[in-house]
């Protein structure tokens, strides 16, 4: 019973299955009909929309109800197959415009795992390549579709093995052409709908190269979706998309401000040294606000954050910038979506199409590239139709000119000034930390240099000056007492001046040398002044050339210009001096130009012409006479023969053969030298022997030639006989024999320890001899007299005996 329940069951399935598909049909084609019958004015809800029950219920389930503008007329024009151009105010929900029809799509054309990718989604940056995978996930939850993230900084092996299931495909540059070109289950061939998302910064000059080697391998034949705060309209950039009659959808082009009305926008001019005071002080006075900062580089983004950690503010701080590795990166994205009393330090990675919630203040520290950057950034704030927020730009004197590009494109800004009583610059707590961390100290010099590089880089001279900026005062205010060097800044300083003319020449001939200038050189300068400003600037300098503000031009940034690579040592020199240059040193600074590097090669072939012999070494004797080097010294012929003949390369053969030669002769060196070295030690031992008997004389002892007094000892004749004296003098001669024996034997053996050597000793005991054999038989009379005396009364009683016999 319970088989046949499940085979009733399964049949159930089945028939469900095709029903569905049934119903799908007709839905899709009811759809596809209504599709031309759009007209987006009259649109109020998603449901008047002609989507999918899916998507609708996935817009529904995270309370998207109401369509934008924007979104009105994108998805209805991208449904109807049309190519579109998207521009709307930033916080107006362009990725619903192109995610909903990307899904509607697919759904439409029944698409599933086995066809590849349908569609792609190309974003500038990581983090909104992310936002836009977090939103697709949410919405279109309820379909079918596979989606997949592609972005630097992720496993590589688990994003090659998935490539060829993946449906949309949502993407950076970089890496999708990585796995264009080494993937090969990456498959585009049936493309149906490409969107490039922040569309004017993935076609600008930064992406072009990747984005040209993407665009050609697509298919030609797609529907292609550009979407943007501030739209591209460059016919070459359409052109390279195959764009040929886009619908350009711009419903805030008519709108009063580019930038959203509920956005309160105001800026302030300061001092370069005063910027890190007046953030300290704005982030200490609004601690239960979520604040962004802007900057311009990611080393001003890291000193500022951990400069502030040190100092404590009382507020959560937070650093985003482009070389942080992505899990951190991430991270960090979603831990300021979630926080509402927060700090972030960031840089221009976090200005474009990300969607932070609830951001109170966005404070740009730099001042922006251009128009469009500042736009991006203030944008972060006031997203949403209720969305309030604040902006404020801080900008140096010489950048105030860029208010008037700024109100030319309809941007509200008003100007305010700070009240210095609330200003509170920690100036003392800075120098203090970085005098005892020696890493925040070399952050530091980092980040003032690459402030200065961003400057010298931009390509607005008239606002971005970096002749203008006072440097000592701008490391005074990172805590930096001495200033770091700015290399690239001086060379291009020694350039600048050594091209203007000589004070001697006319001031007609002058200008008209420096127009001519300006025009042939204006593609090398491209990031200098104007052609005519800079004109008026060289003749006036050319007119006042001893006066002291030429001089400051000159020297401003000539501090610590010694590059140590180049200069002597000890070498003086004076920095706040003008001198001019001689043409003898101009000569010399272009030969040391002209020269060629030397390399390593060519070192060894001068040495070798030379004949300098290297890695010799001599010793010297006391007296100063070279010692010969016993190595070298061979002695047999072969060996020498062998030496003398100059032939390429070694015979191996030969060569084992003179060594063996060298080996007899070295073993009898060696042989020498340890017999040499036991005879010192002999030596040496009967020089302290005697010391030490000259050291007994001196402390009142009898002398061997007065001999010992034997008054007390009976007469040996009445003892022994007269017939025993030549025994007794034997035994004592045997006596003193032993006893210089002993004394040998015993440093023969104290050598033979040192020079690891057996006693004889020993070598009779290993071949089995008895020692007692061996030793001499001395008479036991003899053995307890003189066991009874020293060795100086036994030699005194021979001698007495001697003479008695005499």
């Amino acid at each position: 019973m319970k088989e046949n329940t499940k085979d009733v069951k399964k049949i159930k399935l089945y028939k469900g299955k095709k029903k569905k598909t049934a119903e799908e049909d007709a839905a899709i084609q009811y759809l596809q009909a209504q599709y031309e019958k759009i007209v987006p004015d009259e649109i109020k809800t998603f449901k008047d929309l002609p989507l999918s029950q899916k998507t609708l219920k996935g817009l529904k389930d995270n309370n998207y109800n109401v369509p934008t503008e924007i979104q009105k007329q994108a998805i209805a024009y991208a449904l109807q197959g049309k190519d579109i151009l998207g521009a709307a105010k930033t916080g107006s929900g362009k990725t619903l415009a192109f995610l909903v029809p990307i899904l509607e799509i697919l759904f439409c054309k029944k698409w599933t795992r086995l066809d590849g990718v349908g569609a792609l989604v190309i974003s500038p940056t990581r983090e909104l390549a992310y936002q836009i995978y977090e939103t697709l996930r949410k919405v279109g939850r309820f379909h079918d579709f596979s989606a997949g993230l592609i972005i630097g900084g992720q496993n590589l092996k688990f994003e090659r093995k998935r490539m060829d299931q993946i449906n949309i495909l949502i993407c950076t540059p970089g890496r999708l052409l990585q796995h264009m070109d080494e993937n090969p289950l990456f498959d585009c061939s049936h493309l149906q709908i490409l969107v490039l998302d922040e569309a004017d910064r993935c076609l600008d000059m930064g992406f072009e190269p990747t984005m040209n080697a993407i665009i050609e391998n697509l298919p030609p034949e797609r529907q292609t979706l550009l979407f943007s705060a501030t739209q591209t309209k460059s016919v070459k950039d359409l052109a390279r998309l195959s764009l040929s009659f886009p619908t350009y959808v711009a419903p805030h082009e008519q709108a009063a401000t580019v930038t959203p009305e509920s956005l309160q926008q105001s800026y302030i001019v300061c001092e370069i040294d005063e910027k890190i005071g007046i953030l300290w002080s704005f982030i200490k006075n609004h601690l239960k606000q979520k604040v962004l900062v802007f900057m311009a580089t990611c080393k001003q983004v890291k000193y500022t954050y951990d400069l502030f950690c040190k100092l404590r503010p009382g507020v959560s701080l937070l650093a985003l910038y482009g070389t942080l590795h992505q899990e951190k990166r991430e991270k960090i994205y979603n831990e300021f979506c979630r926080k509402s009393n927060v700090v972030l330090f960031a840089t221009d990675l976090a200005s474009r199409g990300l969607d932070f919630p609830r951001v109170n203040w966005v404070i740009q520290m730099d001042c922006p590239e251009d128009v469009d950057t500042y736009i991006h950034r203030a944008g972060r704030t006031a997203r949403g139709i209720f969305g309030k927020g604040e902006g404020l730009l801080m900008l140096l004197p010489n950048e105030e000119k860029i208010v008037d590009d700024l109100q030319n494109r309809k941007i509200p800004i008003n100007k305010i000034s700070v009240d210095p009583s609330k200003v509170i610059a920690p100036q003392r707590k800075i120098e203090a930390l970085l005098s005892d961390n020696t890493e925040l100290k070399q952050t530091a010099q980092r980040a003032f240099v690459s402030y200065l590089k961003s400057i010298f880089l931009m390509k607005n001279k008239d606002i971005f000056n970096v002749q203008l900026l006072d440097t000592d005062a701008y490391a005074r205010s990172l805590g930096l007492i001495v200033p770091p060097r700015i290399r690239f800044l001086y060379k291009y300083q020694k350039n600048h001046t050594s091209k203007q003319p000589e004070e001697t020449e006319n001031n007609n001939d002058v200008v008209e040398k420096l127009k001519a200038n300006v025009i042939n050189n204006d593609t090398a300068f491209e990031e200098s002044e104007s052609e005519d400003q800079k004109v008026d600037d060289q003749v006036q300098e050319t007119k006042n050339s001893k006066s002291q503000k030429s001089k400051k031009d000159l020297i401003k940034f000539d501090f610590h210009n010694d590059d140590s690579d180049e200069d002597d040592f000890l070498q003086v020199k004076k920095t706040d001096v003008d001198v001019e240059t001689s043409p003898l040193q101009e000569e010399k600074t272009k030969s040391k130009k002209k020269a060629k590097p030397i390399t390593k090669a060519a070192v060894a072939k001068k040495i070798l012409k030379r004949k300098i012999k290297v890695n010799t070494k001599v010793k010297f004797t006391e007296e100063g006479e070279a010692i010969a080097d016993e190595k070298k010294d061979v002695k047999s012929e072969l060996a020498k023969q062998f030496i003398n003949e100059n032939v390429g390369g070694i015979d191996i053969e030969k060569a084992k053969e003179v060594l063996r030669e060298e080996d007899k002769y070295d073993k009898i060196r060696f042989r020498e030298k340890v017999k040499a070295k036991h005879r010192e030690h002999k030596r040496k031992l009967k020089n302290k022997k005697k010391e030490e008997e000259g050291d007994k004389d001196d402390f009142g002892s009898q002398s061997e030639s007065d001999g010992p007094d034997l008054s007390w000892l009976p007469d040996p004749d009445k003892v022994y006989g007269k017939n025993n004296n030549s025994d007794v003098e034997l035994d004592s001669n045997d006596d003193s024999n032993r006893s210089n024996t002993q004394s040998d034997d015993e440093h023969s053996e104290e050598e033979d320890e040192k020079y690891h050597r057996p006693t004889k000793r020993k070598l009779v005991e290993s071949r089995g001899i008895p020692q007692e054999s061996v030793a001499p038989r001395k008479m036991k009379k003899v053995q307890d007299l003189s066991a009874s005396l020293s060795v100086q009364e036994a030699e005194a009683l021979a001698m007495q005996l001697l003479r008695n016999k005499s």
